[in-house]
């Protein structure tokens, strides 16, 4: 008996995932979701840091702001890893990997005005949209992966929802 379950242990950690999609094209959707994920992450932290450090006259509401979505993001980092799983690969998870994958860059020890907090956190979720927006047609069209394109145009709503919140400060 104890055999038998040592054997059905085995191969279950060697299932291989068999759901339409080649090797190759897995590769190149988890590809994407790792970059995508190390965007998220970065994202994340440098919405978190105006959140402790805004002030000023719309502190109050900045600072709900940027709590909202940072949790946003905490939700999204949780369902990219999960999508990554689906795929039948091991997701990313270091600081030092988010970093080197990361398109979104950090710039310790600079502290900017409310303002230029907000300008910066538009770009970067700019460029996340960019980024997504690009990635989906990949992965509909060439790797005939449509959960992977659905899930990342669900992504990158949610960033143009969050742009708009922010583009609204600054005009």
């Amino acid at each position: 008996m104890v055999k038998l379950i040592i054997q059905m242990q085995s191969k279950k950690r060697h299932m291989k995932t068999q759901i339409g999609i080649s090797k190759k094209n897995t590769e190149v959707a988890v590809g994407f979701l790792s970059g995508i994920l190390s965007n998220e992450m970065t994202l994340f932290v440098k919405t978190r840091k105006p959140h402790w450090n805004v002030s000023g006259e719309s502190f109050v509401e900045l600072h709900k702001l940027f709590e909202d979505q940072y949790k946003q993001m905490e939700e999204a980092i949780d369902l990219v890893a999960e999508r990554t799983g689906k795929l039948g690969e091991k997701t990313i998870g270091t600081m030092q990997e988010f970093s080197q994958l990361s398109s979104i860059k950090e710039h310790p020890g600079k502290h900017s005005t409310s303002k230029d907090l907000l300008k910066e956190l538009h770009k970067e979720h700019e460029t996340v949209i960019i980024r997504l927006r690009g990635k989906i047609t990949v992965c509909s069209e060439k790797c005939k992966d449509a959960g992977t394109a659905d899930f990342l145009t669900y992504l990158m709503e949610e960033h143009e929802t969050m742009a708009c919140e922010v583009r609204r400060y600054l005009n």
